[in-house]
Order: C-alpha cells, then structure tokens, then sequence
C-alpha cells in the first residue's frame, strides 16, 4: 500500500467520524488524540489528515480518487461504516455520507449493502445479554457481594478475545470490539446489582476517556499505519497479521473498562471524571506487560476463532 493511498484511507476515516455533525465535543478530542497518536512515527502527519478534514480543505471525492483498487474502495467503505455505526446505527447525516461516499468510490449497492446490514446488526447488540459463550461469566451475586476472581477472569478473557479479533484484517472483527466491551461493562455492573441501559454505558466510556468513535478510528488507524492492511490486502482467507500493536491497544482497553467499571460500580456509581480517567490510564498501564505474558494465547485465539459465530451470539 502507498503512502498515498493509506493518506486517502485515513482521510475517509476521520471524514467519517464527523459525518454526524454532532460535533460531541468529547468525541472531537478524543479523534484529535487519536489522530495526534497515530502521526508519531507513522511516517504520515494523521493530525495534518485531521486539520484538513475540519477545515474542508479536502473532498470526499479527492480523498476516494486515491484509491485505485477494488480491494481499496471496499475497504475504505467498511472502514467507513464501522466509524459511523461505533456509537449506533448511522444518522440521517451519516447515511447520506455514505451514499456518497459508495457513489465516490464507484461501489454498487450489491457490494455495499451487506457491509451495512452487518454493521447495523452490530450496532443495535443489545448489551444486556449474557456475554458470547466464549467467555466465562461470573457466578451470580451473593449476598456478600459478586464473585471478586470470577470478575477478574471475565474481564481477562474479554480482554484476550479483543486482542484477538485485532489480530483479524475482518472489518467486521474491529466492528464487534466495541459491542463487547459495551457488554462487559453491563455484566460487570449487573453483578453489583445495577441495571443499565445503552445510554448509561455510552456515557460512562466517554466519562472514562474511551470515545466509541474515536475508538474504531484508532483501531483501524493502527492497522492502516502499523501495516497490517497492506500485509493481507487481496489475500484469501484467513490471515492473522503479525502486526501487534493494535492488539495491544484492545486488550490494554477493554481490561482497563473492565477493571474501573468494578471499581464505579462497587462505590456505587459515586466516582466522577476526575478520579474515573486517572485509573483507567493505571490500568491500561499496568495492562501492557499483562498483554505481553498472554500474547501467545491472544495469537491462539485469533487463529481459532469463529468470527460469524460470535458475531452472530452478539446480535441475536
């Protein structure tokens, strides 16, 4: 893949993410770290990519004119529908976005359609469900409270399988890591005794620092730069990309909501923003040499993993 052609990739991306128009000032600065994080040693200045969108210094039609492949302009369209559904199922604004953009790339609805319907199906998982059977879930609560170690090991094996499907070049596996850790926040908040609704959770990750958009940006931006696209393009089958720092970045995520969110709600949802963001940067912390010791199980997983099925067990 070309410097150029990852340029015009990143630029659909961060169009994408503010397609809404909502202009969620939470959400703005989470892209703008993201996109300051991906320009360090990327090669590509991500935060000139940033600026240029904001300022309209750049179309939707010259960024999809880079792309001068089949395989480029289905992937910058999943790409795309996987920003706009990260926090639901794509607006009225972001619905034309994507006509657009599908017109742009010169895509017909046969190719775009199923990507879409996926993606929707992902977007509307309802989080209170029963994590994927992969996962163990921790005994009920007892009346002394929840079971501290099977919490511990739920959060664990979530974290594992989202570096896992990192692992995966599968839009639609970077698509599901946000519906699990939705999910994971519920469970973990049910086994302390609340009930909680879509809402609440989206709020609470955004009060933690962990923007949905600006998450899905970060997970494909990591693939795109770190090289791991250009590995697989074209390829058939299943291929597991040997590049690890996104994987890293899902794991160390998704173990760090678990473990604050059982901090949140085991104080009884009375922690704020102030105390709420510094220990979820601990964790993710202390998350990084943990990733490493269970890279070859993460690496396992990866390799065995049924993607249909899971994605199946999330949206049903």
């Amino acid at each position: 893949m070309t410097p150029e052609q990852t340029r015009s990739l990143l630029t659909i991306c961060l169009m994408a993410a503010f397609a809404d128009g909502r202009n969620d000032p939470r959400e703005r600065e989470h892209v703008r770290r993201t996109a300051e994080s991906l320009s360090a040693g990327a090669g590509i200045d991500v935060m000139s990519l940033y600026q240029d969108v904001l300022l309209k210094r750049v179309t939707l039609e010259q960024a999809a004119a880079g792309l001068d492949s089949p395989e480029l302009r289905q992937l910058a369209f999943e790409m795309a529908v996987g920003v706009c559904d990260a926090d639901g199922v794509h607006d009225v604004a972001e619905t034309a976005f994507l006509e657009r953009l599908g017109a742009s790339l010169q895509l017909v609805r046969g190719e775009t359609a199923p990507v879409v319907d996926d993606a929707d199906a992902l977007a509307q998982a309802p989080a209170d469900r029963p994590l994927p059977e992969i996962l163990s879930v921790p005994s009920p609560a007892a009346p002394a409270g929840p079971n501290q170690a099977e919490l511990d090991k739920m959060i664990l094996n979530a974290a594992i399988l989202n570096g896992a499907l990192e692992l995966l070049p599968e839009s639609l596996a970077s698509m599901a890591i946000i519906p699990l850790q939705t999910r994971l926040v519920y469970r973990v908040g049910k086994a302390h005794g609340f009930e909680l609704d879509r809402s609440h959770i989206t709020d609470f990750l955004a009060t933690v620092g962990v923007g949905l958009t600006s998450q899905y940006v970060e997970q494909f931006g990591r693939k795109l730069v770190g090289g791991l696209l250009g590995k697989v393009l074209g390829k058939v089958g299943r291929t597991i990309g040997s590049e690890a720092t996104g994987s890293a970045f899902s794991f160390a995520t998704t173990y760090a909501l678990g473990h604050v969110a059982k901090r949140y709600y085991a104080g009884g949802r009375r922690l704020d923003g102030a105390a709420l963001k510094p220990a979820f940067g601990q964790f993710v912390d202390n998350a990084k040499e943990l990733q490493r010791r269970h890279a070859p199980e993460i690496a396992e997983r990866a390799r065995t993993l049924d993607l249909k099925k899971l994605t199946s067990e999330l949206t049903r």
